[in-house]
């Protein structure tokens, strides 16, 4: 009886790491898929949805301003690229 105990801890502990595992690896594909290879323009990006949301909030039409920083963070980022 003692050994079936302690091969369900065993199991139980196998299958939180596990469960950490499969987690570590989703985080990761979300930050691969988000940041990329350009930490920069996932940066800007995130600036610029803060800022439509604050925009928005304060009763302003923000639907102009998305479409702009977007473009402004692509040439940014080409840019940087061709300089390079």
């Amino acid at each position: 009886m003692c050994g079936g105990v302690r091969r369900e801890r065993v199991w139980a502990r196998r299958g939180a790491h596990h469960g950490m595992r499969r987690l570590a690896q989703f985080g990761r594909f979300w930050w691969d898929f988000v940041v990329g290879d350009d930490w920069r323009a996932a940066l800007g990006l995130a600036i610029a949805i803060g800022i439509t949301a604050v925009l928005a909030a304060a009763d302003v039409p923000a639907w102009w301003f998305m479409p702009l920083a977007v473009a402004a963070v692509l040439w940014l980022s080409l840019r940087r690229e061709v300089a390079s």
